[in-house]
Parts: structure tokens; sequence; C-alpha cells
């Protein structure tokens, strides 16, 4: 767990970055970064459990397959998620603001329009959902040659699947039902809501074959 929100936050910071210097937008750094170092903190100080020897299933080189995609999607849909939260927050403001009911904030000033938010937040996704399929896929994969089967239910499991349907979700309603806006980021955040839900929750609590999770 230790390493695999270390390695997600270092995922999150480069792809942040890559957006920074594409699509110029420097505004929502310090909010993009605070939401890494909280995470990065968390980390360091809740979650570390010093690092034992691997069980023969965890002994494959479908760990490194498996592991990287799934961080590496975990990663973006955190930067996702952070746009995501940045758009509902501003439009709010921006509204209220409009209608009398609000001061102006200079730091909520330089918040990109929500047009720009949105198409942030969808490219990101676009990015990262065909990286989380192929790491589910090579879950699947690595699960039949551990265990004998490419599927069993496991809760992990479970839960990977969800967090796929979800985000598949968000793209089909953007792509055929023309949703935009605050509906759109709603479906995108439940997605990463349960993706949190599946390591904080799923993977600590709840007993599965994933043990090398903190589970048994």
């Amino acid at each position: 767990m230790y390493e695999f929100i270390t390695a997600l936050t270092c995922v999150a910071a480069i792809f942040f970055y890559y957006i920074l210097v594409k699509y110029r937008a420097w505004a929502i750094g310090v909010f993009v970064m605070g939401a890494i170092v909280i995470a990065l903190g968390l980390a360091e100080t809740l979650i570390y459990t010093p690092a034992g020897p691997l069980v023969p299933a965890l002994q494959s080189y479908w760990l490194s397959i498996h592991v990287t995609a799934m961080t590496l999607s975990s990663g973006i849909f955190f930067v996702a998620a952070v746009l995501g939260i940045l758009y509902l927050v501003a439009e709010r403001y921006r509204k209220r603001v409009a209608a009398g009911k609000a001061e102006p904030n200079p730091l909520l000033d330089r918040i990109p329009s929500g047009a720009q938010l949105d198409k942030l937040t969808y490219r990101a996704v676009v990015f990262g959902f065909p990286i989380w399929t192929f790491g589910v896929m090579a879950g699947a994969i690595w699960a039949d040659q551990a265990w004998g089967r490419y599927w069993g239910w496991d809760p992990v499991e479970t839960w990977a699947f969800i967090t796929w349907v979800i985000y598949a979700a968000y793209l089909h309603a953007r792509a055929t039902g023309g949703w935009r806006g605050v509906r759109s980021h709603y479906i995108q955040l439940l997605g990463f809501a349960s993706l949190m839900t599946n390591i904080f929750v799923i993977q600590i609590f709840v007993t599965g074959l994933h043990s090398y999770a903190g589970v048994q």
C-alpha cells in the first residue's frame, strides 16, 4: 500500500506536469500539487508498513506489468478527480458571484474556465481508461497463472471492475448522451470514489485472495 500510493503520487505529478506544459494550465498547480502532497503525507504517516517477503502468488513478472498499469492509471485518475472537484467548486463560485451572493476571491478567480477544466478532465480520463482496462486484463491473466482462474469475483477484482464500469459510463455519457458539465463530473468523481474505496477499504478490511494488501 505504501509503495503503491507513493508511486501513484509520482505518476500524478508527472502527468500533471505534462498538462501544465501542453495546456498552460498554470493556475491550477497549487490545487493539484496540494492534493498530491496530502496523499503523499498520508502514505508516509498512516499506511507505511515494512516490506516483507513476497508470497508465491506474487513471484511473477506479471507483478510488474499489472501493478505498473494500475499505478499509472490511478495516478491519472487522481489528477482527473482534482480537476473535476475544481470544476464543481469554480462553477458554483462563479454562479454565486454573478448572483451577488459571494465576494470575488483572488485565488478562485485564477482558476481556468469551466469549459477548459471540463475538457482537461475528459482528456485525462480518456488517457487513463485504456491503461486501467489493460491493467484489469493483465490481472486476470496473472490470476489464471497464480490461482487457476481468470476471474473469481474476489472483492478487489470486483471493485476494480465496478470502477471500470463507472469510468466507462462517464465516457459513454459524454460520447453518446451529450452530457457535459456538472452531471458528467459527478459520474467521474463516483468512479474515483470507487477506486479509493477499493484501495483504502476493500483491500484493507475485506478478506480476499489479495493478501498482499494487508487483508490476511
